[in-house]
């Protein structure tokens, strides 16, 4: 006859634990090929590695006795460092890949020059990354890392029970996800009823995304920190819990591409030293298109997380996980 045993409970030290050792581990298994330049993608899952580590040490701040150089502040400016170069290397791709093959040769030999610019901004970032991940700021955070992973130590908060904890974790991050003012963007109030513009004219959207650009990229940012905390938790919630997940994603993936529009214009004006639509038409058009493209996805998911209903319902997916 089996012994019936006592599930174990899980802490917000051990989550806590969990989501430090996974990120710290990802991030410098990519380290070497990093340093060497070998692979953009060993960048790219760098730079994710020490974002999600930057999440978990600072969302598990409160539970947690950390050494100084473990802080939000170091994390984060090795980040950027790493953000910088790889932003770069999708700059060119998206060129390369996306834009150029769809250009008359006119315009393909101008862009040779945005190319000669981009190589040159590419190796000073990679200068940088090659320096900070030599210094004394890195090597000092991982040796704290390791450290704090042989021997952890606590604030009286991490006994608690994950469960009794969750919410109050989750929901402040929430609420500044759906109080966010990218949310009304191009809408406007009736009777203190808030109402999607419809219809814009591709110029309008143009404007808009001109005017208000910085805020709908605010609003990305914000859905990246939520879903990057969210996904700390996922083996705690059910179904409802994922499809929120996946919704947050959505809403960062739109909002970046749109955001990514702007900012390669901004590139391209700066390094030719000349209006794009002057220079590049026929890239400014299909740039123009993408980003319209981009608006049309954005407004249904808008319109959903502009309701109370929704917002109710994530509310209540939060308060009961499993």
């Amino acid at each position: 006859m089996k012994v019936a045993t006592k599930p174990t409970v899980k802490t917000l030290g051990d989550c806590a634990y969990q989501a430090i050792e996974k990120h710290f581990k990802k991030t410098i298994k990519w380290e070497k090929p990093v340093k060497k330049d070998e692979d953009p993608e060993a960048l790219h899952q760098m730079r994710v590695g020490m974002r999600r580590l930057r999440t978990a040490v600072s969302r598990f701040d409160l539970a947690l006795d950390l050494a100084k150089p473990i802080s939000d502040k170091n994390i984060g400016k090795i980040a950027r460092r790493l953000g910088n170069l790889r932003d770069l290397d999708v700059l060119k791709e998206t060129l390369e890949t996306n834009y150029k093959p769809h250009l008359p040769p006119k315009e393909q030999e101008s862009l040779q020059t945005a190319f000669t610019a981009l190589t040159k901004q590419r190796e000073d970032a990679l200068s940088n990354v090659q320096k900070t991940l030599k210094d004394e700021h890195y090597k000092s955070l991982k040796e704290a890392l390791d450290d704090w992973l042989e021997k952890p130590s606590y604030q009286p908060l991490a006994s608690v029970a994950i469960q009794q904890v969750l919410p109050d974790l989750l929901l402040p991050e929430i609420s500044n996800f759906l109080l966010h003012p990218g949310w009304l963007v191009g809408t406007q109030f009736v009777e203190s009823e808030v109402t999607i513009r419809r219809n814009w004219e591709p110029e309008k959207i143009e404007k808009q995304l001109t005017t208000k650009g910085e805020i709908l990229h605010s609003l990305r940012k914000q859905a990246k920190r939520l879903r990057y905390q969210m996904e700390l938790f996922t083996d705690l919630y059910g179904e409802s819990y994922a499809a929120y997940i996946t919704e947050v994603k959505n809403i960062q993936e739109i909002l970046g591409t749109m955001q990514d529009g702007v900012v390669l214009t901004e590139w391209l004006v700066d390094v030719l030293n000349s209006e794009i639509h002057t220079q590049l038409p026929t890239l400014a058009s299909l740039l123009s298109e993408n980003r319209y493209q981009s608006w049309q996805q954005w407004q249904p998911l808008q319109e959903r997380y502009l309701k109370a209903e929704t917002k109710h319902s994530f509310h209540l997916t939060i308060l009961h996980p499993i």
